[in-house]
């Protein structure tokens, strides 16, 4: 299948200001990009692109004051596979961990696993390690977090939403984070496109999701406890520690998002790859 992608976001600034967006898809889909997500902007501005350390493509801008429009429309290639799942997949003694999946077992801005670490060992210090073990912090944090857009902020942390019981998919996915780390399970904070397709209707407004994978049986694993189930579509665009490491864009000065939209559809009509 073919998936048609992209965002509008309008700015309004006060001033000339910098910014470092993370909106591309991740170079690992790059073979299954049709029409590539090249960053727009009204009024034009030069954009100069880097990789993170990551691996992250971004792209720095400088906008002028005034109203900015940043856009893009791209198409995909997928396999409309669900998200694999592998319940065999065997969890790793530390001492057996590569040594870059090391990171991804300390706490990070928003994932505190010392806050959480009595948390996560009285809840599943019985349970089954492996995949079954990170299925079940799965389905505690979807069923313990209550989705509410209205009560999203930017500083709420995962020992936050583990507290509150309320959050967006990005708090899904850092609680989700914080306990597999604590429980001694590398995990990275991801970020991305994830459509509706293959679920029914009524369908909710299009924004960036949040998820997280899992290192097990020597490789990296996708797991999504906000919706707590194998998804169609799921399109990378970032990794890292967690949301600090993967905003969609990062400003130097004052300013109001006065616009966001976000899109990704199946292309019904689209002609099969040749």
């Amino acid at each position: 299948m073919q998936i048609r992608v992209g965002y509008e976001l309008i700015y309004d600034c006060v001033q000339p200001t910098p910014m470092v967006l993370m909106l591309n898809i991740h170079h690992s889909r790059v073979a299954d990009i049709v029409v590539a997500d090249t960053v727009m902007t009204d009024p034009v501005v030069q954009v100069h692109g880097y990789h993170d350390a990551f691996g992250n493509w971004c792209s720095r801008i400088v906008v002028p004051a005034g109203r900015t429009r940043i856009s893009t429309t791209a198409v995909v290639h997928d396999n409309g596979l669900a998200d694999p799942v592998l319940p065999s997949a065997p969890q790793h003694e530390v001492q057996d961990l590569p040594d870059d999946a090391m990171m991804f077992l300390l706490g990070s801005r928003y994932c505190e696993t010392d806050l959480l670490s009595d948390v996560a060992w009285k809840l599943f210090g019985n349970t089954p390690t492996g995949w079954a073990r990170v299925q079940a912090i799965c389905d505690f944090v979807h069923n313990h977090i209550t989705f509410d857009y209205a009560t999203a902020r930017p500083t709420r942390t995962a020992w936050d939403a583990y507290n509150e019981r309320r959050g967006v998919c990005r708090d899904f996915a850092h609680l989700g984070v914080a306990l597999c780390r604590a429980m001694n399970i590398p995990a990275r904070y991801c970020t991305g496109y994830l459509s509706d397709i293959g679920l029914p209707p009524p369908y909710s407004l299009m924004d960036f999701a949040g998820w997280f994978e899992a290192y097990l049986g020597g490789a990296w694993h996708t797991f999504d406890p906000r919706n707590n189930t194998p998804r169609r579509g799921r399109i990378l665009i970032a990794r890292g520690r967690d949301a600090v490491d993967v905003p969609i864009s990062h400003t130097f000065g004052p300013n109001i998002l006065a616009g966001f939209t976000v899109w990704t559809d199946e292309i019904l009509d689209a002609a099969p790859p040749a």
